[in-house]
C-alpha cells in the first residue's frame, strides 16, 4: 500500500519512496540539553515515533539518527544572545557538561515513558567537533563561507535556492532583521548565519571551546545537524523532521550548508514539520504560568500514555490545544481502550465465515490507509474504535488491536 506524506519542500502530499530501497534514512532534530522536556516537545517526539513506526509497518527498515545539541545553540535561533547551555548551567549551579549530561539522560528516560522507540543513533554535537570543522572547510573551499574577527559565516547570497523551504525571497530575508538586533558589522548580509563563533568579545569566557583553523571557539547551532547527518546517513537523506519553528531559519540553513558542501540536491527528499501546541488557547509561556513539562503531567498521577493518546487525536500539521480537562478525558479513554482489548485476549478462536474475513481485511486496510494518508492518527484511532464495536469474533478483534498498536504504541497487549 502506498504511503503519502506532506513535503514542506514542495508544499504538497507526495508518494514516499526511499533513495535506497534497503533502508529509509531518517533524521529528526533532537533536544537542546539545558532544560526539561515540555509537553510541546512530547507531541513532536511522539509524532516522530509514529512516523518511524508507520514506515516499519509498511515494511521499510529505518535508520534513525537524532542529535543532542550540547553546545552552540544561542537563545535566539538567529545567532543572537547567550548560549542556552551556559544559561542553563548558571540557573542550575552546575557545569555545562553536567547540565548537558543530566538533561540528556532525563529526556530519553521521559521519552521512554511515552513509549517512544529510541533512535538507531543518538549523537552529541560536542562529540563531533572534527566533523563540523571538516564541513566548514568544505564550505570555504566551495566559496560559501567567510570569516570575520567574531565568527565564520555562511554567505546566503552565494546560495541561490536559499529560502525555498519557507517560501521567502532572499531579498526579504536579507533586510528582515529588526533594527534593534545587534549583528556583526562585518557580516556580508544580515541573513548570513554563523558556522563557528570565535572566543572573543561576548564569547571570550565561553566555557566550551576548541581549536580550529579560525581561532579558538565553538560551532554554531546549525552546522551540527548537517555534519552528523552526513556521518551516519550519508550526503542525502530521505526524511528530515522538526517543529514548524524551524521552517524559517534552522532548516533552510541546513539545506544551504549541506548542499553547498556536497553539491548534491536535495539534501533531504522530504521535510516534515509539526504544528505548535498551545495551552488553554494561548502560547506556552513561563511568565503566563501555563508552561508544563512532561514531568509536571506525570506528577499529577497521569498515565504518560494518556498524553500520547491525546496527541494521537489531532493531525500533526494542525495546532493542538492542551487543557487539563482534555488530558483527563484522554486518561479515561485510554483506560477504557486498554481494558476492552485485554478482555478480548482470552477469547477462543472460531472458524470464520467469508463475510467475517472480508470485514477483518476491510478494517486492516482502512487502518493502513489512514496512516498512509500523511499519518492521519485521529482517523486511524476511529478505525480502531469502529473495529472493536463490530461483529467480528473477539479473538480477531484482539489480533487486529495488537497489530494496530504496533504503530499507535499504547501498550494494549
Amino acid at each position: 500500500m502506498d504511503l503519502y506524506l506532506y513535503n514542506s519542500l514542495t508544499r504538497q502530499k507526495e508518494l514516499f519512496t526511499p533513495i535506497d530501497s534497503s533502508e529509509v534514512k531518517l533524521y529528526t532534530c533532537g533536544i537542546t540539553a539545558y532544560d526539561y522536556a515540555h509537553i510541546g516537545h512530547g507531541r513532536k517526539y511522539v509524532m516522530d515515533d509514529i512516523l518511524k513506526r508507520t514506515l516499519e509497518f509498511n515494511g521499510f527498515k529505518v535508520n534513525h539518527v537524532q542529535n543532542v545539541t550540547d553546545v552552540g545553540h544561542l537563545v535566539s535561533d538567529a545567532d543572537e544572545g547567550e548560549d542556552k547551555l551556559e544559561k542553563g548551567a548558571k540557573k542550575q549551579g552546575k557545569t555545562v557538561w553536567e547540565v548537558a549530561e543530566f538533561f540528556t539522560k532525563d529526556f530519553y528516560e521521559t521519552m521512554d515513558k511515552l513509549n517512544i522507540i529510541r533512535p538507531t543513533t543518538i549523537c552529541n554535537a560536542t562529540d563531533h567537533i572534527k566533523e563540523q570543522i571538516d564541513l566548514i572547510e568544505k564550505l570555504f573551499k566551495n566559496g560559501y563561507a567567510y570569516d570575520t574577527p567574531e565568527a565564520v559565516y555562511f554567505d546566503v547570497s552565494r546560495f541561490k535556492d536559499y529560502g525555498k523551504l519557507f517560501g521567502q525571497k532572499l531579498e526579504d530575508k536579507k533586510t528582515g532583521v529588526r533594527a534593534e538586533v545587534k549583528t556583526d558589522e562585518n557580516k556580508h548580509n544580515n541573513a548570513d548565519f554563523a558556522l563557528w563563533f570565535t572566543r572573543i568579545g561576548k564569547f571570550s569566557d565561553h566555557v566550551m571551546h576548541w581549536e580550529s583553523p579560525w581561532k579558538d571557539g565553538f560551532p554554531g547551532w546549525h552546522i551540527e545537524c548537517s555534519a552528523m547527518s552526513m556521518k551516519y546517513l550519508g550526503e542525502q537523506i530521505d526524511i528530515h523532521t522538526g517543529g514548524e519553528d524551524h521552517l524559517s531559519i534552522h532548516h533552510p540553513n541546513e539545506i544551504a550548508q549541506s548542499e553547498g558542501a556536497t553539491g548534491k540536491k536535495p539534501f533531504s527528499k522530504f521535510w516534515m514539520h509539526y504544528a505548535f501546541l498551545t495551552v488553554d488557547g494561548t502560547k506556552m509561556s513561563k511568565s503566563l504560568g501555563n508552561f508544563y513539562t512532561v514531568g509536571d503531567v506525570l506528577d499529577k498521577n497521569i498515565n504518560p500514555l494518556a498524553l500520547r493518546y491525546l496527541y494521537l487525536g489531532a493531525h500533526y500539521k494542525k495546532p493542538m490545544n492542551f487543557t487539563w480537562a482534555s488530558l483527563e478525558a484522554s486518561q479515561k479513554g485510554l483506560s477504557r481502550l486498554q481494558k476492552t482489548v485485554k478482555a478480548l485476549k482470552e477469547s477462543e478462536r472460531t472458524i470464520l465465515s467469508s463475510e467475517k474475513n472480508e470485514k477483518i481485511l476491510k478494517f486492516r486496510n482502512k487502518f493502513n490507509e489512514s496512516l498512509n494518508d500523511d499519518l492521519n492518527t485521529s482517523k486511524a484511532m476511529a478505525v480502531m474504535f469502529e473495529m472493536l464495536k463490530s461483529s467480528i469474533p473477539s479473538e480477531d478483534k484482539y489480533d487486529l488491536a495488537i497489530s494496530f498498536d504496533e504503530v499507535l504504541g499504547l501498550n494494549l497487549r
